[in-house]
């Protein structure tokens, strides 16, 4: 079912889900959303599953013509939308028809919103995902960005009855003042000394962030004497903090998928999107929690997600 027809691309706008997280043994990344928590929630307020595959929409969004009556929601940075020149709500379904044109515009806090709409993007499934990894060529729409003139289906889906609107109380807001919650490891032995540092410090996000990790600029932190500058290269997961010769921590974030510096931290899995939204000059200071901990923020934001769910749902 054709669905989008692209007027202009964004300045990087990818299809995404959830990822593709059974091929990092041979080299291929997860690539996904970034901001899974606002992925999910576009998802749902259109009624899809919450793995149905978007647009995100980095920094500055597209404009497209919808060439078929659909639900569209936009979740995540704070990116004015308008439908035909008038602007409308994020975090709410929007029914559209054909013929209708969604503008959306440079983001003003955050850095990556998602559009869901029913049904779900319909890309092919490459290895079990349609997410988009623009490095390796695979997923999404010919393994690219958005360009204009493409022509966006969606898989079959009925559009709901009457819109649904996230309660305000379960709106992300994007600070730049950043607390990130980690876990100290996988080799955080090679830090002794410099733990205190890393958890004590502010940084600052620099121009080096993409879908890959993002580069903060710090107090450095360096090895301990008797530890080596590098590691054998290893597999490594999002999240994983890890501290070159020069001291300055790179996050890691879905499109690698092994190092050969050690990892000081690991951010736990629900603070991701914190970073995904930063922006240039963001200020991030690590928090450290325990593995134990982690697991508690991961069943707390599953347990609220299937809240929303609910709620939203009785809005049919």
């Amino acid at each position: 079912m054709e669905t989008f027809r692209v007027i202009s691309p964004g300045s990087f706008t990818t299809v995404q889900d959830r990822g593709r997280y059974s091929f990092i043994d041979r080299g291929v990344p997860p690539s996904g959303a970034l901001d899974l928590f606002a992925t999910s929630i576009a998802n749902l307020l259109v009624g899809n599953p919450v793995d149905a595959a978007v647009l995100e929409i980095t920094m500055m969004g597209p404009a497209l013509e919808v060439l078929g009556e659909a639900d569209v929601a936009l979740a995540g940075a704070d990116m004015a939308v308008t439908v035909n020149q008038i602007a409308a709500p994020m975090w709410q379904t929007l029914q559209v028809k054909k013929g209708d044109v969604i503008r959306i515009r440079q983001a003003k806090s955050g850095c990556r919103a998602c559009l869901a709409v029913t049904g779900g993007i319909d890309v092919p499934v490459v290895m079990g995902s349609r997410a988009t990894c623009v490095k390796a060529k695979i997923g999404g729409l010919e393994g690219r960005v958005l360009r204009k003139d493409d022509v966006l289906g969606r898989i079959p889906g009925k559009p709901l009855e009457k819109p649904r609107t996230l309660p305000a109380d379960f709106i992300s807001v994007y600070p730049p003042d950043i607390v990130l919650r980690a876990v100290a490891g996988p080799q955080e032995e090679a830090f002794r000394s410099g733990l205190q540092t890393f958890f004590g410090s502010i940084y600052e996000v620099t121009p080096e962030a993409d879908r890959m990790g993002y580069r903060l600029q710090g107090p450095p932190v360096h090895h301990d004497g008797g530890f080596p500058q590098s590691i054998i290269s290893e597999p490594t997961v999002p999240g994983n903090v890890q501290l070159p010769a020069d001291g300055q921590p790179i996050i890691l974030l879905v499109e690698q998928t092994t190092g050969g510096y050690t990892k000081i931290a690991t951010v736990i899995s629900t603070d991701l999107p914190k970073i995904a939204q930063a922006l240039p000059g963001n200020r991030v200071r690590f928090q450290r929690v325990t593995l134990a901990e982690a697991h508690g923020f991961y069943r707390k934001q599953a347990l609220l997600l299937r809240q929303i769910e609910a709620q939203l749902s009785t809005n049919r």
